[in-house]
């Protein structure tokens, strides 16, 4: 049966409404049934990993059996990928990392197996495995991008920036900006080494705009570079200009070359106070303001920002750097897990 042509008779009075009514009910349905079989199958992975390792235990089987059971599964599912011996390897390992069935369930299932390898190869410790499974569900990060932060060392950069956040913000919003925050933030990605200047850096952050928002985290919003600020008829210029979505506030960002001065606060300072006057509404929380410079004395800082009543935070930017080795990469790439896998991402 063929289809017939579409008539060309008018489209009857509320159909494109239903039409998309339609198409966002569909997409709500394939979503929910790529997380089901995503949870389906991490939970069965996690249920033959902890098999395995409970026969290994209480019955002394050796490592050899894992290479038996992968031959003797795949022979009785053939149609079925991740059967391979170092899949299973991954499943027992998983199970032994998360031996708390109501955590696997609750949450982890919530990530793709390849998220589960990723944290797994390059996390030995519970705790931070936990932060990075949880920001990962989140932020719906990729597998890629999960990798990514894990070499970047988020978890320790998170929330230390120096700030006046407790003492010029209002509990909840302190706490949320100060995690909002990071120190050092890496910008790896721009190429640069650490003799370029400040405006060439600049250049190539909003060159390089979707990665630089990756960097500073969920809720950033890029409004403008060197945006300009009229002010008695003398002209300003902000360096980057964001819109935190969280935070419901401006944050404006001052970039400097070299080391923290304290006199490079008065400057932001002034920059907040006419975003304050000039672009934030009535809605919108107080400007926070971010200094980003390439070093800084710790305690320099935190005097500087002693007497200020004005939001900021004062970070430090790296620009190419090596990743330490116990760091570098050793995950299988994703054409070896897809090969195992036979290309299926839950």
């Amino acid at each position: 049966m063929t289809d017939q042509p579409i008539s060309l008779t008018p489209i009857p009075a509320g159909y494109t409404d239903w039409l998309l009514e339609l198409k966002t009910r569909i997409n709500s349905a394939q979503q929910r049934a790529a997380l089901a079989v995503n949870r389906e199958l991490v939970l069965l992975y996690w249920q033959i990993g902890r098999d395995i390792l409970a026969r290994q235990a209480e019955q002394g089987w050796g490592a050899k059996v894992i290479e038996r059971l992968a031959h003797d599964l795949r022979a009785a599912f053939p149609e079925m990928k991740g059967f391979s011996p170092r899949n299973l390897k991954y499943m027992r390992a998983f199970a032994e990392a998360w031996p708390e069935a109501e955590f696997v369930q609750a949450v982890l299932a919530q990530l793709p197996w390849y998220h589960q390898l990723a944290l797994l190869d390059k996390l030995p410790e519970p705790n931070t495995r936990r932060w990075y499974a949880a920001q990962a569900i989140e932020h719906n990060w990729s597998r890629n991008v999960l990798v990514m932060q894990i070499e970047t060392r988020l978890h320790e950069r998170s929330g230390t920036a120096v700030t006046n956040f407790e003492t010029s913000l209002p509990k909840p919003q302190s706490d949320l900006a100060l995690e909002s925050l990071k120190d050092p933030y890496r910008f790896d990605f721009l190429g640069l080494t650490e003799k370029a200047q400040e405006r060439d850096v600049e250049q190539s952050l909003v060159k390089h705009v979707t990665e630089f928002l990756l960097e500073l985290g969920a809720g950033f919003a890029f409004v403008g570079r060197q945006v300009l600020l009229d002010v008695g008829g003398d002209e300003f210029f902000i360096d980057l200009l964001f819109y935190h979505l969280k935070l419901r506030c401006y944050v404006v960002i001052e970039l400097k070359g070299g080391k923290f001065k304290p006199e490079h606060l008065g400057q932001l300072g002034f920059y907040l106070t006419a975003v304050d006057r000039q672009i934030k509404s009535e809605q919108d929380n107080p400007t926070i303001g971010l200094l980003l410079c390439k070093s800084k004395n710790k305690i320099v800082a935190e005097y500087a920002l002693g007497d200020k009543t004005q939001p900021m935070g004062i970070a430090e930017y790296k620009l190419l750097e090596s990743l330490p080795v116990e760091l570098q990469t050793s995950l299988p790439s994703i054409e070896q897990i897809e090969n195992e896998l036979g290309g299926f991402e839950p």
